[in-house]
C-alpha cells in the first residue's frame, strides 16, 4: 500500500492548528485583514515558526477558513435537502445557516479576501452552490415560495442577517433573528415556530449606533 500522501496530524499538532485558526478567526473579527502571521503566532502562544509550517502565509491560512465555512454550509444544505417539503428544506437552511452566520464576525473579511483560484475553494464553493440551487429549484417548483425567488436571495439574505448581526451582536445578540423571520415571510416561507422576536427598545438602538473611530497619532 502507498502511504497516505495527507496523514492525520497528531494530537498535539492539530491542537496547535486549531489554536492559530481560532486566533486568527478572531483577530480577522477584530481588525480584518490588517493582520501578520506574526501577530498571530503572538495572540495565539505559539511559536511564528510552528504557524509558518502550517500556514505558509496568510493567504494560504484564510483560504483554510474560508473552506473550512463552506465545507460547514455544505452540511447544512445536505442535512437541509433531506427535509421532505420543498419549502420546509430551504426555510430550514435558511435558519440554520443565518444562525451561523449572526455568530460569525470574521466571514465577511474572510470571504474578502478568499482566493477563488484555490482549487479547495472553488470546490467548496461550487459544492454549495449546487445545492442552494437544487433546493431553491425545488421550493419555487413546489410553489412554496415566491415564484421569483432565486439562489442570490440566498446570499443576500444572509448578508443582511449578518450585518444585522454584526451591528447588534454587542447589544441584542438575537435581533438578527426578527429581520430573519421578516424576511422569510416575505418569501412566502414561514419559520416552523409561531413565536417571534421582539423589536430592540430605543435604548438597545442608540447603542448599536456606529461610533467614531479613535483618533491616530
Amino acid at each position: 500500500m502507498s502511504p497516505d500522501p495527507n496523514p492525520p496530524l497528531r494530537a498535539d499538532a492539530e491542537r496547535n492548528r486549531r489554536l492559530i485558526l481560532h486566533t486568527a478567526d478572531r483577530m480577522l473579527a477584530q481588525r480584518g485583514a490588517a493582520v501578520t502571521l506574526n501577530e498571530i503566532a503572538h495572540e495565539a502562544g505559539v511559536g511564528v515558526a510552528t504557524v509558518y509550517r502550517r500556514f505558509p502565509d496568510l493567504q494560504v491560512l484564510i483560504d483554510t477558513l474560508f473552506t473550512e465555512r463552506f465545507t460547514h454550509f455544505v452540511q447544512l444544505a445536505t442535512e437541509a435537502a433531506w427535509q421532505p417539503e420543498p419549502g420546509r428544506a430551504l426555510c430550514h437552511y435558511l435558519l440554520e445557516a443565518a444562525q451561523w452566520r449572526a455568530r460569525d464576525q470574521a466571514l465577511e473579511v474572510i470571504l474578502a479576501h478568499a482566493s477563488l483560484k484555490t482549487e479547495a475553494v472553488t470546490r467548496a464553493r461550487d459544492e454549495l452552490g449546487r445545492l442552494v440551487d437544487s433546493m431553491v429549484e425545488r421550493a419555487v417548483a413546489a410553489q412554496a415560495v415566491r415564484a421569483d425567488f432565486a439562489s442570490a436571495d440566498v446570499y443576500h439574505f444572509l448578508y443582511m442577517v449578518g450585518a444585522v448581526a454584526d451591528r447588534t451582536h454587542g447589544v441584542s445578540p438575537d435581533a438578527w433573528r426578527r429581520y430573519a423571520e421578516i424576511l422569510l415571510t416575505g418569501f412566502g416561507l414561514e419559520p416552523a415556530t409561531d413565536a417571534r422576536t421582539p423589536a430592540m427598545t430605543d435604548a438597545q438602538l442608540r447603542r448599536s449606533w456606529p461610533t467614531p473611530a479613535p483618533p491616530t497619532d
